[in-house]
């Protein structure tokens, strides 16, 4: 698929970028990723950092996704979403890093239109299922602390399929209808993102279209789908609160924290990224700070995920290191 050029305008062409690269050509059909450094040293080090990052959240993801499948005392509502918040985190990851760490190392910066479409398509189909269950499993615990007897009935094995089902569900019609407005923009003098993947607001800055529909349904979209979101975690760690706190037994109190703390971090940091990200004023963009919060919310996330719930859940420490003891005798 072929980006229309106008043939009036020259082809911006960045100045880091080597001009061996780029193709004099009236169609366009790469774009640049600036990236985090034209220093060749930097590409290398920047590549061994990232492929340290991305080896550690995919395994993470992947021990807690066999931890939760392997031990049957692990097959409960909490643990099922937490499974599938570990393969959401897996394609997240997987969708930017991996891209990166080729062009770093390679030190070939374009990527193709197809290639920019699939990005965009996958970040914002995995943020959107991201923020869906992390929401479900902030309810889940209201309903296991605040209403411990219906749990079961309101908690059923069919209640938390369809919830699982309708987050995929929700967050893939976003991604598409993001994808596909996006990209029926037109590019006519710049086809550098300033960004070391294909980044929705990035993009929007090099087009010569009118922007401010799609502008306008990303609010949207953080009023009537975010801000919910966040007001529903808001409400239930209020409850849970006040709950917890009313909790004689100290051992009752700490085993209730052990079960909340991980998911609020966690929600915390992806929620507070993605605002900071997405909602700032322009007055504070800039290169560094896109590449750093973009870091925060699409790396940060996936990584810290598996590292929380492995220091701060006492049933999947002990899974875990019952799984890793058994694999070890073998």
């Amino acid at each position: 698929m072929l980006i229309p050029f106008s043939p009036q305008i020259h082809l911006s062409i960045h100045p880091s970028i080597p001009s061996k690269k780029m193709v004099n050509q009236t169609y366009l059909t790469d774009f640049v990723l600036l990236g985090f450094s034209d220093n060749r040293k930097l590409q290398i080090l920047h590549f061994v950092v990232f492929l340290f990052i991305y080896l550690v959240a995919l395994i993470g993801n992947l021990l807690i996704m066999q931890t939760v499948i392997q031990h049957s005392h692990l097959h409960s509502p909490m643990y099922f979403f937490l499974a599938n918040l570990s393969f959401v985190d897996i394609g997240y990851i997987s969708t930017t890093v991996p891209k990166t760490m080729a062009n770093s190392f390679q030190d070939d910066k374009l990527i193709p239109y197809s290639g920019c479409i699939t990005q965009v398509f996958l970040v914002s189909t995995f943020a959107g299922a991201e923020l869906a269950l992390l929401t479900v499993m902030a309810y889940d615990r209201y309903v296991a602390i605040c209403s411990p007897l219906q749990y079961s009935l309101i908690m059923s094995w069919n209640a938390c399929f369809k919830m699982a089902a309708a987050s995929f569900l929700c967050s893939t019609i976003n991604g598409m209808v993001q994808a596909v407005s996006t990209f029926s923009l037109h590019f006519c003098s710049s086809h550098v993102v300033e960004q070391f993947f294909c980044d929705t607001p990035q993009l929007l800055k090099i087009s010569c279209s009118d922007t401010q529909p799609i502008i306008l349904y990303m609010f949207a979209f953080v009023i009537i789908v975010g801000f919910p979101c966040l007001l529903l975690v808001s409400i239930s760690y209020i409850y849970i609160f006040c709950t917890v706190f009313k909790i004689q037994s100290a051992q009752g109190r700490h085993k209730a924290f052990s079960t909340c703390t991980p998911h609020l971090t966690i929600f915390s940091v992806f929620i507070t990224t993605s605002i900071f990200s997405y909602l700032r004023p322009k007055s504070l963009s800039s290169l560094s700070l896109d590449l750093l919060t973009a870091v925060l919310y699409t790396v940060l996330p996936p990584l810290m995920n598996p590292i929380i719930y492995s220091l701060r859940n006492r049933e999947i420490q002990v899974a875990l290191s019952k799984m890793v003891k058994k694999k070890i005798m073998l």
